[in-house]
């Protein structure tokens, strides 16, 4: 379950990614991890054994991967030189329970070099299914040198030498990035190409590159409160055999707000969930076009409630009408979409200080 950031909008964060300057600049060269933590890895969890998880099938490939996966975007955000000690024990947690997919991008602050720390300090991680993305115009119309300076970044920061997936980030200039990402594809430098978006107005657009047949992957917001995605991506995507990544599953903690100090509904035990956090995911995984679901934290131990979702069974179509319904009749649900992210929490990272910086100057 995620912790903490100031009211904002996915928008107002881009608008002021730019602003990170010398910042950004000193977090290129990779994980600040210390040559001697490289070398010797603090050991790693035991392994889950994969058939105790839930999991899903790559379309594509038929390669088998856990229902949950961890999302970093804020929530792995920290300026240089802050504690990151508990985002290292959330990857381990994660690991313990059986996760093996995480997302990141370079756009979430110091996020891909906190990933790549706790990767390159935890034994047990080679098997990692990282998830990127990629967010380039270029000098001139397919240009590829922002790109190609973004990707070798990426993989520097994440110590890897290709990424599993790499999306177009947010469909920024999808029409010269998907095809660079099939010739890094075919050069073996990314293994799945995608693309992602996390607004309802660009499903349709999402919808439509996976017609086109080109994607392997793509990422969608949908959650238990905004469904819309069903009726474009989540169908495409089925129908073409493309893998779904879902992104704000708890709608930026809004679901979390909204249940606080409220008991589970007593036929949440039909389907193993012992928290909020295993309700709403056990609906995401529900449908069956969705690989995994990418739920971010920063609390380790909200990891562990988070990863009980990839046990039990899952909801059918008439349990998970039975959930929309009792979610429906809660007070403010209908109005959820429409406030703020994150409620009265707070993320200090460098996403954070550049846009304190942008709004002081402006």
């Amino acid at each position: 379950m995620p912790l903490t950031t100031p009211t904002l909008s996915r928008r107002g964060v881009l608008s002021g990614a730019a602003s990170l300057g010398a910042a950004s600049a000193v977090l290129a060269a990779g994980p600040a991890t210390s040559p001697a933590a490289a070398q010797t890895p603090a050991a790693g969890p035991a392994p889950v054994p994969a058939g105790d998880v839930i999991s899903r099938a790559i379309p594509r490939s038929g390669e088998v991967l856990p229902a949950v996966g961890l999302g970093t975007f804020l929530t792995f955000d920290v300026v240089p030189g802050q504690k990151r000690g508990h985002l290292i024990e959330v990857v381990r947690r994660f690991r313990a329970a059986g996760g093996r997919v995480i997302d990141t991008s370079p756009l979430y602050g110091s996020g891909e070099i906190t990933v790549g720390a706790a990767l390159a300090s935890i034994e047990g991680t080679d098997d990692v299914f990282v998830t990127n993305k990629i967010w380039s115009t270029g000098e001139y119309l397919a240009d590829d040198s922002h790109a190609r300076r973004s990707l070798d970044q990426s993989l520097g920061r994440l110590w890897r030498e290709k990424i599993d997936v790499m999306q177009c980030h947010s469909l920024v200039n999808v029409d010269v990035v998907v095809p660079l990402m099939k010739a890094w594809k075919k050069e073996g430098r990314v293994r799945f190409v995608g693309a992602s978006h996390h607004e309802n107005a660009y499903q349709s657009v999402l919808a439509g590159w996976i017609g086109r047949g080109g994607l392997d992957f793509v990422q969608v917001n949908y959650s238990i409160a905004n469904r819309a995605a069903e009726a474009s991506v989540l169908k495409e995507a089925a129908a073409k055999g493309c893998g779904v990544l879902i992104n704000m599953p708890f709608e930026k903690a809004r679901l979390f707000k909204l249940v606080e100090g409220r008991p589970l509904p007593d036929f949440a035990a039909d389907i193993g969930a012992k928290s909020w956090a295993a309700f709403f995911l056990k609906f995401v995984l529900g449908h069956p076009a969705v690989t995994c679901a990418l739920p971010s934290t920063s609390n380790p131990d909200h990891l562990v409630e988070n990863m009980e979702a990839l046990r039990g069974p899952l909801p059918d179509e008439a349990m998970r009408a039975r959930m929309i319904g009792h979610m429906e009749s809660l007070p403010g649900f209908a109005e959820l979409m429409s406030t703020p992210w994150y409620p009265g929490k707070r993320y200090p990272g460098l996403i954070a200080r550049a846009q304190a910086e942008l709004r002081a100057r402006a």
